[in-house]
């Protein structure tokens, strides 16, 4: 990993991720992922931004005819939180991203690129990471958005790193953000309850050894329909009152029948191509869909009991292309993953596509 001095927080939440010196086996464990570049990239920071809102299944229940119980059972939510007015996507996208730079030790004046995942944003242009990026201050930078669904957020970090193992790219900002809210019906009965809204990111940067490993990632046109919205924002604007507002509908048997079939074997395969096996694996992040699906996705993993899994999702519901980095920062700030940790990250939904790679944690 590339030295660094630590940052300085006042900011409770970043201060749990403060940096500790990596001791010898740190050093042995970062050196486990393969690569085939001479260049190498790393994880250099995490940050994330949870609106202010907690929403439990008691109020979500005044929406849809559903039960605490019966929500719980299904998806492993207890609560999750909605964005507020002032919580916009570039409000909570800037603010995941300015923890992220604080905990790398990185300015925004050093930042080349800027990568932002979102299936929420309703605004066409100008692009959501120029945005973030001014309001960071980071003026020297390229931006550009990307939307990939869940599986956002690991498209654009595999971009991150092969900008900077191929020199193009210094410091490249990653940010998952979204406001479910706006596309999910509050009271469709059959997902209004599991999406929420937030914001995670992380700052890739050069390292002397391997932190990001190969990329696994596929998309599969066939299920597209598996997950789409009803209808597109022209069709809206053509005959609001006969299409009615656009919403993301979900048909969550095929999504789930997919994900084990198709994506678990295939995240497996990150882990071979990272040189890491189920053993050695200290920490699995999916993308937090629900918690029977993680569960799930573990075991059929052969991950052991030694592996940390993310299971966010318990408290921060599915956020979508957020869910990977902020799943990521909360195990970080619990101490239940720690620096030089290997942690299989996969992101997978709409489309439907996913990624998957090994990441050393900074």
């Amino acid at each position: 990993m590339p030295n660094r001095e630590p940052a300085q927080h006042t900011d409770t939440q970043t201060d749990l991720h403060a940096h500790t010196p990596p001791s010898p086996q740190t050093l042995r464990t970062a050196t486990r992922i393969r690569s085939t570049s001479g260049h190498h990239s790393a994880i250099l920071g995490v940050g994330g931004y949870r609106p202010r809102r907690v929403v439990d299944n008691v109020e979500i229940c005044r929406s849809i005819d559903s039960t605490e119980e019966w929500i719980v059972g299904h998806s492993g939510i207890r609560e999750r939180r909605f964005a507020g007015p002032d919580e916009t996507l570039p409000a909570m996208a800037a603010a995941a991203a300015g923890k992220a730079l604080a905990h790398a030790g990185v300015q925004p004046s050093a930042v080349d690129l800027v990568l932002v995942a979102s299936m929420s944003n309703l605004v066409q242009t100008p692009p959501l990471a120029t945005v973030v990026a001014h309001t960071l201050g980071a003026e020297r930078a390229a931006a550009l958005d990307l939307s990939a669904a869940c599986a956002g957020f690991c498209h654009a970090l595999a971009l991150a790193a092969d900008a900077v193992r191929a020199g193009s790219a210094r410091h490249v900002l990653v940010v998952g953000a979204e406001r479910m809210t706006d596309i999910v019906d509050p009271h469709d009965r059959t997902i209004a309850f599991l999406f929420a809204d937030g914001a995670g990111a992380v700052v890739v940067g050069p390292s002397r050894t391997p932190g990001i490993g190969p990329v696994v990632r596929r998309a599969d046109g066939a299920f597209t329909d598996a997950l789409r919205m009803t209808s597109g924002w022209d069709a809206f604007a053509a005959d609001p009152a006969a299409t009615g507002r656009p919403w993301m509908r979900m048909d969550g048997r095929r999504v789930f029948r997919w994900a084990m079939d198709a994506v678990a074997p295939e995240a497996r395969r990150a882990l071979t191509e990272a040189g890491v096996t189920p053993e050695e694996l200290d920490v699995f992040v999916p993308h937090q869909a629900n918690l029977r699906m993680i569960d799930l996705m573990a075991e059929r993993l052969g991950l052991t009991d030694r592996t940390r899994v993310a299971r966010d999702v318990e408290v921060t519901g599915n956020t979508s292309a957020a869910s990977v980095p902020l799943a990521l920062e909360a195990l970080l700030a619990s101490g239940r993953a720690r620096t030089g940790h290997t942690a299989l990250l996969l992101g997978f939904g709409a489309g439907l596509n996913f990624a998957a790679q090994v990441v050393v944690l900074p």
